[in-house]
Order: C-alpha cells, then structure tokens, then sequence
C-alpha cells in the first residue's frame, strides 16, 4: 500500500536515490535537506514514516526526533546515519528512534527495513484509527482502498483520493485551508492553486453525493478551502 515518506539527507545524490527507489515500491516521497525546514514540514503531519538523516544544516536529526517524541508525534522514523558509534545508536534509540542504520548502507536492506516499520505502524494504528467510514449510506473502507455508495456502486478509489478522506473524515466540521490539503496530497511546494485538488474533491462528489451541484457533505468554502460534514448541512458563506 501507497505510503508518504519524508526523506531527510543533505546528500542531494544519495537522497534523490532513496526517493527514486522508494518511488519504484510505490510510495510518496518528500526530500528535504535542511534540519529546520524538516522539523516544521514533520509538525505539519500527512507522513508515515521520516528516514533521518543526524548531521544536517539548520537543526541536527537527534534535536528532530527529540522534538517529535516530546510532542507525541509517533510517526516511525528510520534513522540512517554515518554516526556509527555504539553511542550514537543508543542515543538514537533512547530518543525513541524505531530503527538506526549506518552508512554505507545496502539498498535492499533499507527498503526492507522500511517495508517492516510501515507494517508495524499499519498495525498499530489499525487498533487506533476507524479503518471504515460511513455517511449518508456511503461506506469508504480506508485499508482496502474500496468504497461502496449510497447508490450500491461499489468502486476503487485511488491513493490520492483516501488520503483526502482520511484528512476530511479526521476534521469533521472544520475548513481545511487548500495550501494544507494540497502540501498534504502532493507535496510541499505544490501551487496552492494546483487543479488537482478540486478534480479529486469533484470525483469525490460524483460519488458520494447524491447530487454533486448541490453538496451535502464535501463543501467548497470560497476564498479558503474544503469542509466536510457527515450528516448536516453546510453553513452559511458555503457553496459548492
């Protein structure tokens, strides 16, 4: 299953080559070279798993993971270091890392240390999370990707479409800004404009409601972004 992996290395080449491999396992992935720019994207949320690199400009990695356990961000973070000492690593896993590799590293090993981190986190956040929502006669099935709706049609919604329901179905009632959902969807850096935001929120819409001009759960607040109500109707200042 399609994850989203914020890569943190100074390394432009190494970095891009971890992307580039994470991409080919089907998953998301975000770089990002500067400590303190790192941090702020984390805080942000929308990320399964952080692979951390510990010394970068900005903010080192411990001070980064150190900050993200503090605040009780559980999110699994992979640390992949050139800090090889047995201090280092110790440090690493009593700053609540869940995994420490040095470098240089095998390519193979990495990915399937990230496979096996995602899974565990999977199956942790299965206890935690509702893995189905329902509205309106609408079932989304947040694991297998599938939905059936209010009119018996049972499709396959794409990773891209799930990952907006999660975020909607987790804020119910509240205006998500449009520059949030896109960053969260597609990436930091995406124009806050970008189309594809509204194609998702209008196929969405095709299939969930009832009638799409007139919608009573997926709402376009103009000028400042989507909100998403289970039963009741927009308030006013809301459109489509």
């Amino acid at each position: 299953m399609s994850r989203w992996i914020l890569v943190v290395e100074d390394e432009p080449s190494l970095g891009e080559m971890i992307c580039d491999n994470l991409h080919s396992q089907g998953h998301g992935t975000e770089l990002i070279a500067n400590g303190s720019l790192a941090s702020e994207r984390i805080e942000r949320g929308g990320i399964d798993l952080v692979i951390l690199d510990i010394m970068l400009p900005g903010q080192d990695g411990f001070t980064i993971l150190k900050g993200m356990r503090e605040r009780g961000d559980p999110t699994p973070v992979l640390v992949l270091s050139a800090r090889s000492s047995d201090d280092d690593r110790i440090h690493g896993l009593e700053l609540q890392a869940d995994d420490y590799l040095t470098k240089p590293f095998n390519l193979r090993e990495l990915l399937l240390r990230v496979d096996s981190l995602l899974r565990r986190a999977m199956d942790n956040n299965e206890a935690k999370e509702e893995i189905v929502c329902e509205f309106a006669d609408n079932r989304i099935d947040f694991r297998s990707h599938t939905a059936t709706t209010w009119s018996s049609q049972e499709v396959q919604l794409t990773p891209t479409e799930i990952r907006l329901m999660r975020v909607l179905w987790g804020r119910p009632g509240e205006v998500i800004t449009r520059r949030e959902l896109v960053e969260h969807l597609f990436g930091p850096g995406t124009p806050p404009t970008h189309r594809s935001l509204d194609n998702t929120v209008l196929n969405l819409r095709r299939l969930f409601e009832r009638d799409n001009k007139d919608p009573k759960h997926l709402h376009t607040v103009r000028g400042v972004g989507i909100r998403f109500t289970r039963e009741k109707e927009p308030k006013e200042g809301e459109s489509a």
